[in-house]
C-alpha cells in the first residue's frame, strides 16, 4: 500500500504557510520616515516679525455675569433684576435677559445657571433654553466644589 502525504512538495519539504511580514515592515518604516519629515513643515506656518510695544494695562471693569438661579421648587431668580430675591416667570426672565444682552452688545457677559441639587433636571434645561432664546451665546453651570476627597 502506498501512503500519500498531502502537505509535502516534490522534494519532500512542507510548504511555508506563514505570511511574510518583512515587506509590510519596510512599507511602515518608509511611511514613518515620510511623516517624520513632513510634520515639522506643516506646523511651522508663516514667520512674522511682530512689532514691539510697551505693555499697557487696559482699564476694564469686570462685568457682572448674568446668573439665573433655580430653587428646589423650580422658581427662577435673576441676579440683575430689580428684586433679585423675588421669583420671576419664564417670560419675564426671557425679556430681562434679552434686554440686558441687547444693551451690552459690545461687551461679552457671562451667562450662568445656578440650580438647586433637588430641582428636576428639566427646569435647569428650561432655564438654559430661555437664556439661549434670549440671545446668550453660551450658558454655563455653577456648581460647588465637592468636599469629599476620594483617592
Amino acid at each position: 500500500m502506498q501512503t500519500t502525504q498531502f502537505n509535502t512538495t516534490r522534494n519532500g519539504r512542507r510548504p511555508i504557510a506563514e505570511i511574510n511580514v518583512v515587506p509590510f515592515i519596510d512599507v511602515m518604516l518608509v511611511l514613518l520616515i515620510i511623516f517624520m519629515i513632513t510634520t515639522p513643515l506643516l506646523t511651522q506656518g508663516v514667520k512674522v516679525d511682530l512689532p514691539k510695544a510697551a505693555n499697557q494695562k487696559t482699564l476694564t471693569t469686570p462685568i457682572e455675569p448674568i446668573i439665573v438661579s433655580v430653587d428646589s421648587a423650580g422658581n427662577f431668580f435673576l441676579n440683575l433684576a430689580e428684586k433679585p430675591n423675588t421669583p420671576i416667570t419664564a417670560r419675564t426672565l426671557d425679556y430681562l435677559v434679552s434686554s440686558i444682552l441687547r444693551n451690552n452688545q459690545n461687551e461679552t457677559r457671562k451667562v450662568l445657571v445656578r440650580g438647586d441639587a433637588h430641582v428636576s433636571y428639566g427646569k435647569i434645561v428650561e432655564a438654559m433654553v430661555i437664556l439661549q432664546n434670549a440671545g446668550a451665546k453660551g450658558v454655563g453651570l455653577i456648581t460647588e466644589p465637592n468636599s469629599d476627597k476620594h483617592g
